[in-house]
């Protein structure tokens, strides 16, 4: 497996993973072929945008020249809260359990130190009970409950926040 920052060619292939594995799992914030009508150059340019940040970072996973695992890490981008970032994180369902999830977090918590980000905040679907377990593990805190954070089909679902203090 390797491990590295997303670069606009990868655009294509993230976009057919995300609509792969958006019907894997109701534990990611999309769903199956939610990002089908996303024009190829339009990703090309959030990636740019994301590389030409020094606060932001797109990570893709790769074995046998096929995207495993995409993680994030976007800074808020007021002054006041530029010590702050979100990280989201997927992994295909074949590769669950393999470790790829815990070291896309690493790549990402080490990332965040050289930013000089104070604090990294997740949402995690509640029951997810293997998302908190790996986020727990790594040093993230649960700080409260966001009700109704996920609306799947029709149904409602709460998350936990989750902060690493850095």
């Amino acid at each position: 497996m390797i491990i590295r920052k997303a670069i606009k060619e990868d655009a294509k292939n993230i976009i057919d993973y995300f609509n792969k594995v958006g019907g894997e799992s109701d534990n990611l914030l999309f769903g199956k072929d939610e990002f089908k009508n996303m024009p190829i150059d339009n990703y090309e340019k959030i990636i740019e945008n994301i590389n030409n940040s020094k606060n932001d970072i797109m990570l893709v996973a790769v074995i046998d020249d096929s995207i495993v695992s995409v993680g994030f890490l976007q800074s808020l981008k007021k002054e006041r809260l530029n010590h702050r970032a979100n990280l989201a994180i997927s992994v295909s369902k074949k590769y669950w359990g393999q470790g790829i999830g815990k070291a896309m977090i690493n790549y990402l918590i080490d990332f965040a130190k050289q930013a000089n980000i104070k604090v990294i905040e997740l949402q995690v679907r509640c029951d997810n009970e293997r998302g908190i377990r790996l986020y727990e593990n790594l040093g993230f805190e649960k700080i409260g409950i966001y009700k109704k954070y996920f609306c799947i089909n029709n149904l409602y679902y709460d998350a936990f926040l989750m902060n690493l203090y850095l």
